[in-house]
Formats: structure tokens, C-alpha cells, sequence
């Protein structure tokens, strides 16, 4: 790193550290040098003693597809201080101080300096049966994905031993969809607090089984934020793209895709069966709205509603907009 990106000294201390499968790569704002841990409950254990008691103001983690969920769940369980962030936003953050080489110790130490600088939303603990929730959820929405791919290598498969074989396949995916839909619903009616907000998000026209739990799995701030916050974190809060006197198109981007994914298709029937977002869709169809942003508008608006629904306790039929209609 050069010196202008190098991480000075501090009375408060930031750490980051880089999650490989086989090994944890940690930098402190304390220290030049990078320490390497086995990616193991061993190394995890050392990591989290050392920390414990150190001070630590924020520790800085990079998502790697589930590579680090072991190593969160250890810092949290000791009330850590932690901070998942997108890899992405990290890199572009490197390029922006000016650090293009790229390898594990580099990115650890970029993660110190992306602690110090970034102020990236703190990880609050979460229960067994919400991370057990978050496995069968993401375990259904994968499942989904290869139906569709059998279903579609089947629409242009002529052969019929091939068929046979597809035809297995979906079989057994479409049982075992069944039975993780099962084990969705007992979890949830499991927990007091996850069955009233399932059923809150189940009293509103459009919203279904899959919608209500993945909001509960996947997006925990819920009801705990503002409108244009959840917006942004499910990634359906439009950016200005102007300069000067050029106004350019607002945009949606990043968030959180396995929920915008599913908010679309609840949208798309909202729009159909909801009589708020009906006529709230047919007001921007009347101002001449292209279909595309009608639909994101609609996933926005029907997001706010539930935002507001979770935070007060409220039944559809319980909201004002519902009885002023």
C-alpha cells in the first residue's frame, strides 16, 4: 500500500479480515502486519479471543457466499462489533484511494481502511430459528432455479431417455420444494414474533407465502427503518443521474436481488388484485409511465406499505390508506 492509503495510527481500533475457505487473512489499524488463521473453528477461536476485550470499534468482513458465516455468527456470539459488506462496493472503494494490486493481505488491510471511512451498517445478532429460516429460504429459492432449468432442457429434449431422466429430476425437486415449504411454515408459526409478522404481510391482496417469508429471512430491518432505507436495501430507491444542466434518467441499483426478485412478481400481481396499488399503477399508466418503471414504482409503494405494516402492528384492513379508499 502507498503511503497515502496506509492506515495511521488510532486510539480507536479497526480490524478487517479477508475469508478464504482455507484460511483468514486479519489487518489492525494498530499493525502493519497481516496475520494468517486457519479457516477453522481453531483459528475462528483465536480470532475472537484476540478481539474480546480488545476495544475494537468495528470489525470489517467481506460476504463470500457463506464462506464467513461461521466466522460472523463466532464475533457476534461474543459481541463483537461486525459489519458485512458487499465485495463489490469494496473494490470500487480500492480504486478510489488508489489501490489497484490485489491479493488476501491487500484486502484485508483495505477493509481496515474501509472501517475507518465507509461507516458500513453494524450486524445485529440474530436468533437460530431466523439464520435457520435464511437457510431453507435461500435452499427453496435454489431449488426454484434448477426446476426451471430442467423444465426448460425438457421443452427442447426430444429424446426419450433423456426425458425419463428429466422427468426424475423434477420429480424429486418438486418434492422436495413441497417439503421445504412445509418446514417454512412450521418454522415461522414456531416463533411468536416471525407468525405475526407473516401473518401482518399475509393480510395484504398480492402478497404470498414466498414474498412474507422471504422478507422475514432475508430482510430483518424491516419495520425497523425508514421508507427510503428499505427502499435502498431491497435496491428499488431510484438514483439521480444528473450533471450540470443534463437531467439525466433515475435509475434503481444494487440491493438485495433475491428479495427485489420476488417483490416483482408480488408487484406484478398487486397490480392486478390490490385495489391501492391497482389504481396507483393505472395514475402513472394515465401520465404516460413506461410499464417498467410502473412495475418498480408499484414494488416500491407495496414495500413502503408492508415497511409501515411490520413497524405498527397493522393488518391491511387496519391501515388508513386502506379505509380512506
Amino acid at each position: 500500500m502507498t503511503d497515502a492509503t496506509a492506515i495511521s495510527s488510532s486510539s480507536s481500533l479497526f480490524v478487517g479480515i479477508d475469508v478464504a475457505k482455507d484460511k483468514l487473512d486479519l489487518a489492525r489499524s494498530d499493525a502493519d502486519a497481516v496475520r494468517c488463521f486457519a479457516s477453522d473453528d481453531a483459528g475462528i477461536a483465536c480470532i475472537r479471543d484476540e478481539l474480546r476485550g480488545s476495544g475494537v470499534k468495528l470489525i470489517v468482513i467481506e460476504a463470500t457466499g457463506g464462506l464467513e458465516r461461521t466466522l460472523v455468527g463466532a464475533l457476534l456470539d461474543a459481541e463483537l462489533p461486525v459489519a458485512l459488506v458487499n465485495p463489490g462496493r469494496v473494490r470500487h472503494f480500492a480504486r478510489g484511494i488508489g489501490i489497484l494490486a490485489k491479493t488476501d493481505a491487500i484486502d484485508a488491510k483495505v477493509l481496515v481502511e474501509f472501517a475507518r471511512r465507509g461507516e458500513p451498517r453494524l450486524l445485529e445478532k440474530r436468533s437460530k430459528i431466523r439464520v435457520e429460516l435464511e437457510a431453507l429460504v435461500t435452499c427453496r429459492r435454489q431449488l426454484i432455479h434448477m426446476r426451471t432449468e430442467q423444465s426448460n432442457r425438457r421443452a427442447v429434449t426430444s429424446s426419450k431417455t433423456a426425458l425419463r431422466s428429466i422427468d426424475a429430476v423434477l420429480k424429486v425437486l418438486n418434492r422436495q420444494i413441497l417439503e421445504l415449504d412445509r418446514k417454512i411454515a412450521a418454522l415461522i408459526e414456531s416463533d411468536d414474533d416471525l407468525d405475526r409478522d407473516g401473518k401482518l404481510l399475509a393480510s395484504v391482496p398480492g402478497v404470498g407465502v414466498v414474498l412474507a417469508s422471504t422478507l422475514l429471512a432475508e430482510l430483518a430491518e424491516i419495520g425497523t427503518v425508514g421508507r427510503r432505507t428499505i427502499c435502498a436495501l431491497v435496491g428499488v430507491a431510484p438514483f439521480n443521474d444528473d450533471s450540470g444542466r443534463i437531467k439525466g434518467k433515475r435509475a434503481i441499483r444494487g440491493g438485495r436481488a433475491s428479495v427485489r426478485s420476488v417483490l416483482y412478481m408480488a408487484a406484478v400481481a398487486a397490480m392486478r388484485f390490490n385495489p391501492i396499488i391497482r389504481r396507483f399503477a393505472q395514475r402513472l399508466a394515465h401520465s404516460g409511465k413506461l410499464k417498467k418503471v410502473q412495475i418498480v414504482a408499484c414494488m416500491r409503494k407495496l414495500l413502503s406499505i408492508l415497511n409501515v405494516m411490520i413497524r405498527d402492528g397493522l393488518r391491511w384492513e387496519q391501515l388508513n390508506l386502506v379505509k380512506d379508499a
